[in-house]
């Protein structure tokens, strides 16, 4: 009976040993599931954070590109030019970022001013007729200043804000002209 009465011992104490193992076992899967969750949930607020701020960074970008300004200097007089939306204004406001254009612009057929950008912009030609004001790429490397009407296939840049067809005729003069383009007033 005595040694009946030891291996029901050892078999209690072997149990009790496994029964432990287990409890202590599963407190380290729990506390690995709470590091993991509490890592998961970190990413996913960095994440969070990250992509909040991204989208912060890309609407300004967006804020500043819609609020970019072009203005065009003739003979002492600041011009504001509302501006298309089209891949064409998007190329020359980079190519404005670094700094103003400077064109020497000539009278063509007495309804433009023409003039050689000097690099080249994507195109986004179509058939338009021009009106007073209106700022042209033409072929994709020269720019124009309509003062009087045409219809060709241009790509339209933009529009000259707040003058008259004669008070354009008046500050573009006769003859050639040195036209700025820029982002600054």
């Amino acid at each position: 009976m005595n040694k009946k009465i030891i291996i029901l011992i050892c078999l209690i104490i072997l149990f009790a040993i496994c029964f432990i193992f287990l409890v202590l076992k599963n407190r380290q899967i729990e506390k690995n599931n709470k590091e993991s969750n509490e890592l998961i949930i970190e990413n996913i607020t960095n994440n969070v954070t990250t992509n909040t701020s991204n989208e912060t960074q890309n609407s300004n970008d967006i804020q500043m590109e819609e609020n970019m300004q072009l203005y065009i200097k003739i003979n002492n007089k600041t011009l504001t030019v509302a501006l298309e939306d089209n891949s064409s204004v998007d190329a020359l406001l980079e190519k404005l970022k670094q700094g103003d254009i400077i064109i020497e612009m000539s009278d063509y057929a007495n309804f433009e001013k023409v003039g050689p950008l000097g690099f080249s912009l994507p195109r986004n030609d179509k058939s338009i007729t021009t009106t007073p004001g209106d700022i042209i790429l033409y072929q994709g490397n020269q720019i124009t200043i309509y003062y009087n009407t045409n219809t060709w296939n241009f790509t339209k840049l933009g529009k000259i804000e707040n003058v008259t067809q004669e008070e354009l005729k008046e500050i573009l003069g006769n003859g050639d002209v040195t036209v700025t383009f820029s982002l600054n007033k």
